[in-house]
């Protein structure tokens, strides 16, 4: 009797400790689902088309794993990264477009060069000190959008939940120090197909 006691509170235990809080959203989406402006389907419909491409960028080239990243939001697919030649790049955008749901596809994929550690740890930095004064500006949600740095030009991929919120991050972005470009591909959430009510 003690023992089913026993085993009845250490599952009673274990299963209520599997429920937590993700800061990775739906299926690691790397927004937090509360948050999200995107209706839950749209969440798990971008979250399955970005995990479908991923896979067949894979399956394309083993080494896209860490050299190509793809963001889907909205159904608008977005790829960032470096590819050794341009008919590299056109197959990845190809591959982008027949994505099933797919709305758009953005391609800022860039040519391979020859590695450049100083280059890399100043879009490291940049990237870092962006990430920064969007979480310490109050009126931008910065969980909302990606960054990413090549040759110190900023690519910001995100959602913004009031209208003026895209030009708050643009110019947060410039402002810093040996920035050569921004490149926003910010959706407004009243621009959303369907949106969290």
């Amino acid at each position: 009797m003690k023992n089913k006691l026993f085993v009845l509170l250490f599952l009673i235990l274990l299963l209520t400790s599997c429920v937590g809080v993700s800061s990775k959203g739906i299926f690691g989406t790397g927004v937090s689902v509360a948050f999200d402006p995107r209706s839950v389907g749209t969440q798990i419909d971008d979250s399955i088309m970005e995990k479908s491409l991923s896979a067949k960028i894979l399956l394309l080239d083993k080494s896209y794993f860490l050299s190509v990243k793809s963001k889907v939001l909205d159904g608008r697919i977005f790829l960032t990264g470096k590819v050794d030649n341009p008919e590299e790049k056109l197959k990845l955008t190809k591959l982008a477009w027949e994505t099933l749901g797919v709305r758009s596809v953005r391609n800022d994929i860039k040519i391979k060069e020859e590695f450049n550690f100083k280059q890399s740890a100043k879009d490291l930095l940049i990237t870092s000190q962006l990430r920064t004064a969007l979480i310490i500006n109050k009126e931008i949600k910065a969980t909302n959008y990606q960054i990413d740095t090549y040759k110190r030009k900023i690519y910001i991929y995100g959602i913004a939940i009031k209208p003026g919120e895209k030009d708050m991050v643009v110019k947060e972005a410039k402002e810093i120090l040996d920035v050569k470009d921004v490149i926003a591909s910010i959706i407004l959430v009243d621009d959303l197909r369907i949106q969290k009510n």
